[in-house]
């Protein structure tokens, strides 16, 4: 290995371990606790280090996110799925609010916070959440092929269905309602 591929590593590296602490502070403190001083200080260097790897706070939070949305894809992944496309629909919406629920700062991270999103320069090169959303495309387009749903264009299926347990996420965890409460009405 060559000095500028370790020298890549070593970069590599540091930044999972930025990543890391950022992901810390933000879910033992809310969004209010990240700064990147606080994150130098869990990994005990200056706030200047981290300024050589990220220009500001918003590309670091977008790094964190899509290490959120990576667990989420490692989620769907430990599914068991059923032969049934309509049941692993279900059970990828289920793994998908069992995740917010067990979750709840990343959830943030990924879906409400506007600061990583900030450090988005081409909205059509963002792939933080494609690995999961193609998961989810996948299931739904076996969803339309058996006839389960009445959606013709898996893309729009899928983000209906997204949009619905989003919603219903948001709202449970904001209100901290359970699922369930209007159920046994």
């Amino acid at each position: 290995m060559g000095i500028s591929e370790r020298k890549e590593r070593e970069k590599t590296e540091m930044r999972k371990r930025i990543v890391d602490a950022a992901v810390q502070v933000f879910k033992e403190g809310g969004p209010e606790k990240v700064s990147i001083r606080n994150i130098a200080e869990r990994i005990e260097y200056s706030p200047a280090t981290l300024y050589l790897y990220y220009k500001d706070k918003d590309e670091l939070l977008l790094d964190a996110q899509a290490d959120a949305f990576d667990q989420l894809s490692v989620a769907f992944r430990q599914i068991k799925f059923a032969q049934e496309p309509f049941k692993r629909l279900e059970q990828i919406m289920e793994s998908y609010i069992a995740f917010a629920r067990a979750e709840p700062e990343l959830y943030d991270l990924m879906f409400i916070m506007k600061a990583p999103m900030n450090a988005v320069e081409d909205f059509d090169s963002w792939d933080n959440g494609d690995d999961a959303f193609d998961m989810l495309k996948q299931v739904v387009e076996d969803c339309i092929s058996e006839g389960c749903i009445r959606f013709t264009d898996p893309i729009v299926g899928a983000i209906s269905v997204w949009g619905f347990a989003h919603g219903l996420v948001s709202w449970t965890l904001n209100a901290g309602l359970s699922p369930h409460t209007c159920a046994r009405k």
